[in-house]
């Protein structure tokens, strides 16, 4: 577990973990289970996962130390404030954004995570290269996604390399996935790159 920065304050990722290597951010980790899987078939990355509901936050940090993971950190915080105000430019190799919210009511839009100040503030985290990965079983809201993600200078569409993440053969799926795929729900995944 690491602790959310101070107001104002621009941190360096890498002196979370013990060595450095490229950095993976989960954003909306819940219990961990994509993170867990990601992290021990590749030990060579380092992988924050963000949390805000406390309960899945503590069982999350808890399943890592039990299985001794040691390049998984987990933060309790608001992952767009974080993105937004606290990363410094150029320090994530890869964000992962699995079934955000999608605020269906339209007066909650507003609420939604992806948005172009939330866009463009991802953009500058990345590495040159640097890769969004996302899925939504929601259409509205994937839709919703692909247009501000579309519109936003910096980023283009790229495809989703099965052996770079899911849903290759190190994708166990996240909770929200597994659940809506026996649903027989369609999931709809999208990836995007920094030019």
């Amino acid at each position: 577990m690491v602790e959310p920065p101070a107001e104002g304050q621009v941190v360096d990722p890498m002196a979370w973990f013990e060595s450095p290597g490229p950095l993976e951010i989960e954003i909306g980790c819940g219990k961990g289970g994509f993170l867990l899987n990601r992290a021990r078939v590749h030990p060579e990355i380092r992988m924050l996962g963000i949390e805000w509901a406390n309960k899945y936050y503590r069982y999350c940090a808890d399943r890592m130390a039990r299985w001794g993971v040691r390049n998984v950190r987990v933060m309790r915080t608001d992952a767009q404030f974080l993105v937004l105000h606290h990363l410094p430019p150029g320090c994530v190799s890869v964000l992962h954004l699995y079934h955000p919210d999608p605020w269906p009511k339209k007066r909650h839009h507003k609420r939604r995570l992806i948005q172009m100040a939330f866009a463009q503030a991802v953009v500058r985290m990345l590495v040159p290269g640097g890769k969004w990965f996302i899925q939504s079983d929601h259409e509205e809201y994937f839709q919703h996604i692909h247009e501000v993600l579309g519109a936003c200078a910096g980023l283009e569409e790229t495809s989703w390399d099965e052996d770079e993440t899911q849903p290759g053969p190190d994708w166990a799926g996240t909770n929200f996935e597994i659940k809506y795929t026996r649903e027989g729900r369609t999931i709809h995944r999208i990836a995007y790159q920094r030019r």
